[in-house]
């Protein structure tokens, strides 16, 4: 095989891996339409109270408030005394009556340090999410956020 043929043979392999990194991906529907025409939950939803614990924090990270659709989707995982965050343990809900279980749509893109979708599809309005997760220890973080996003 010649240096020309091995070396675009190369390029082949290395663009179809990162084709498939959900880093590089397209879009990815976070909520679908329908889902966000669902009501709301019936029950105040409680927030995430914080006193003085050592469980794992979890921030969102937003640009702007309202962001426009598609929006790169950040959350930031920080665990303490010397645990980490187990990625496994890592759930989203859409908080709808009834819930809806976003977790499979998020775990190509979550790691021990948040989740990080760089074109994330959202219906327009007030969306309420709740992470849960648990760090290496078993100590349990929650964060209840909205997400505007505007039409």
């Amino acid at each position: 095989m010649g240096r020309l043929q091995a070396f675009g043979l190369a390029l082949f392999s290395i663009l179809a891996v990162l084709a498939q990194s959900p880093a590089l991906a397209a879009n990815v529907i976070l909520i679908t339409p329908e889902e966000a025409k669902l009501p709301p939950p019936k029950l105040a939803v409680a927030m995430s109270a914080r006193g003085v614990t050592r469980g794992p924090q979890i921030e969102a990270v937003q640009d702007v408030d309202p962001t426009h659709s598609p929006t790169h989707f950040m959350l930031k995982f920080t665990a303490h005394g010397g645990a980490r965050i187990d990625p496994a343990t890592v759930q989203m809900t859409y908080l709808r009556t009834p819930d809806v279980d976003l977790t499979p749509r998020i775990k190509p893109f979550v790691t021990d340090n948040g989740i990080d979708i760089p074109n994330a599809v959202v219906p327009p309005g007030s969306h309420m999410l709740r992470i849960d997760l648990k760090d290496s220890d078993g100590r349990a973080g929650t964060l209840n956020f909205t997400l505007n996003v505007a039409p």
